[in-house]
């Protein structure tokens, strides 16, 4: 009986080197950013961060330490559907939108309505670049180190009357600027709200950049509402204005899909989309799918603002 030896068909030369094979998981984090990447135009791609620096007067990590998403697919991956319904859309159409000039109509039950430039209004309180997990009703999340400061010191600022029961936002409604709009695939303009308590929490944002510069169009320019406890789809971009009022808003999509959105928008893993489960998520950037986290993961700070409500009730 004889033996056959084993001889190797690749020469040491052929071995993968050390330093490359480690490097294993960073190309696997990137993949996914990758392929996003690839599915678009090379003119929707963005090299990096661009623009003027914006005055951060502090920076606040509240993602649990994680790596945000690269620039390339936060500003090449979005929502914005008064720029078109595909995600790349945004990135591509961003040029017809022009955010100087740009005032905000502040109006309603508050003791100090106004209009003010938008560059007045960012002088109201100190800017500050807060990192947020932010995750999409359609299962996909990101972390974004965005630039703003708490929507709770422009409540302060306006005085809101014992009225004010809820704040509305309201987005710029011009299909020269936000070509999306010639289409009646949403009733236009745009509209979203809060009630009073979740619009004055701490975690509440107006931003007004990201990775410390001006936002870009395709990301809500010049001013967008961030409320990282709630899927993206209550984050209304490019605002023009901002009322208060006693009765609760009908919001865009509770009006045009009353069966699939609600008013709240509360990230709640047990309770599914009538369409797909929001048990897991793809974060941009990785290549597995994670849990998704009660409230996004900020439930420790905001779970109480519905303390004795069905949660099943707050999508």
């Amino acid at each position: 009986m004889t033996r056959n030896r084993w001889t190797p068909d690749l020469r040491e030369a052929d071995v993968t080197p050390e330093q490359l094979y480690l490097r294993r998981r960073s190309f696997l984090a990137l993949g996914a950013a990758g392929a996003v990447g690839l599915a678009l135009p090379r003119r929707a791609r963005a090299e990096g961060p661009t623009g003027p620096a914006l005055p951060v007067a502090r920076r606040v990590e509240q993602a649990g330490g994680e790596t945000p998403t690269p620039w390339d697919a936060v500003t090449t991956y979005n929502n914005f559907y008064e720029l078109g319904t595909d995600k790349g859309d945004p990135a591509r159409n961003a040029g017809t939108l022009h955010p100087r000039p740009w005032t905000v109509a502040i109006e309603g039950e508050v003791k100090q309505p106004q209009r003010v430039d938008v560059d007045t209004l960012l002088r109201w309180a100190p800017l500050e670049e807060r990192v947020y997990r932010m995750r999409c009703v359609e299962a996909w999340s990101m972390v974004i180190p965005w630039v703003g400061f708490p929507l709770a010191a422009l409540v302060k600022r306006v005085e809101p009357t014992s009225r004010a029961k809820y704040v509305v936002f309201e987005t710029l409604l011009d299909p020269a600027q936000l070509p999306g709009e010639r289409r009646p695939v949403l009733e236009w303009p745009y509209v979203e709200g809060l009630r009073m308590d979740e619009a004055t929490h701490p975690l509440t944002l107006l931003a007004a950049g990201l990775y410390g510069r001006p936002l870009p169009a395709q990301n809500g320019a010049p001013l967008r509402l961030v409320v990282p406890w709630k899927y993206g789809f209550k984050g209304a971009k490019s605002i023009v204005r901002i009322r208060f009022q006693e009765a609760q808003p009908r919001n865009t999509w509770n009006r045009m899909a009353p069966d699939e959105y609600g008013f709240y928008a509360n990230v709640n893993p047990e309770v599914d989309h009538p369409r797909w489960s929001q048990a897991r998520e793809r974060r941009i950037g990785e290549f597995f799918r994670r849990k998704t986290l009660p409230f996004n993961g900020y439930a420790d700070q905001v779970a109480s603002l519905y303390a004795g409500l069905d949660p099943r009730s707050l999508y």
